[in-house]
């Protein structure tokens, strides 16, 4: 007989998970094939800055099987068949639009790309991952219509909630505009997702704890957490080599232990798809925890709850 779920998504994990909010939606396993479509960002090419976000290199998370620019059918079909090797289970897959910012074009090269994406067999739907000042009602209406027959989700780089953060690493737009971005993709029904990045340079663990109330008010379906990572060749890089003293690197320990107090007032609603990340070794530059993967991070992340009676929005509203 099948325990009553005691947490309000629906099962005993102490968080709301990305895995479960999936599977409620598709009924089993879904896959992410990752796609580079060739986008930049406006930040690169001088229309709102040039260089980029500081922390930024795409590469350190883009599959080799990505081709930049390259055919969207090809990459679909070469990364379904090297997860068809990895995860047996897999039997759905999302095409996922990771690197750079993947509405920053005319609305006709977006219809052209994301229907070439569609059409291949076997995907069930999109993730588009963007920019806040890279959508307007055009775009948003363009994927909404998408949405009426396959899955489509709209995941925001937002990274930091205060507007001095966000001039200190190059974004080229405030929180405001990440607000109506939101805002707009989720008056549409479209699934929204936000990424956030938790250690920038002046950000104090109240500050990071501090700014959930703001992604609480948003109308957000999931978000990302990543701990801050430096990367070999970035601005951010030349940035600590030249002052390393204005950066603090927090232990893992110390980090589960602020993303805990993160979680514990984060609004249940919200799947959490990632507190963490890794990149490969020969991307870093600064401090790291070593080798340790994402499923071996879960677990300590869980066992850290656990032992603390910690559970996702325990102090929501309080």
């Amino acid at each position: 007989m099948q325990s009553e779920a005691k947490y309000p998504w629906g099962d005993d994990r102490r968080f709301n998970s990305y895995a479960g909010y999936i599977r409620k939606r598709f009924g089993g396993r879904v896959q992410k094939v990752t796609v580079n479509a060739g986008f930049t960002c406006p930040n690169r090419d001088g229309t709102v800055g040039i260089g980029g976000c500081t922390f930024c290199d795409n590469a350190a998370f883009t599959p080799s099987y990505c081709m930049s620019g390259g055919d969207i059918a090809w990459q679909l079909r070469e990364g379904m068949e090297f997860h068809r090797g990895r995860y047996r289970r897999a039997g759905t897959y999302l095409a996922y639009f990771q690197s750079f910012s993947n509405t920053y074009a005319p609305i006709d090269r977006l219809r052209e790309i994301y229907s070439a994406a569609l059409a291949v067999p076997g995907i069930e739907g999109i993730v588009v991952g963007t920019r806040p000042d890279c959508v307007n009602a055009e775009k948003l209406d363009f994927f909404a219509g998408l949405a009426r027959e396959k899955y489509v989700a709209i995941e925001y780089g937002i990274e930091s909630c205060y507007d001095e953060t966000l001039r200190a690493i190059n974004r080229g737009h405030d929180f405001e505009c990440a607000r109506r971005a939101v805002e707009m993709t989720a008056e549409r029904g479209i699934p929204v997702g936000a990424h956030f990045i938790l250690g920038f340079p002046g950000e104090t663990d109240g500050m990071l704890i501090g700014q959930t109330g703001l992604i609480n008010s948003l109308p957000l379906t999931s978000v990302k957490f990543h701990q801050l990572q430096i990367f070999k060749g970035t601005a951010m890089c030349r940035q600590w080599e030249q002052d390393p003293s204005r950066f603090r690197f927090r232990e893992l320990d110390e980090y589960l232990e602020l993303f805990s107090q993160i979680l514990r007032r984060l609004r249940p609603g919200i799947a959490i798809e990632r507190f963490a990340g890794e990149a490969p070794p020969r991307f870093h530059a600064g401090p790291t925890w070593g080798l340790i993967r994402n499923d071996q991070l879960l677990a300590r992340l869980e066992d850290h709850l656990e032992r603390n009676g910690y559970f996702q929005g325990q102090l929501y509203g309080r």
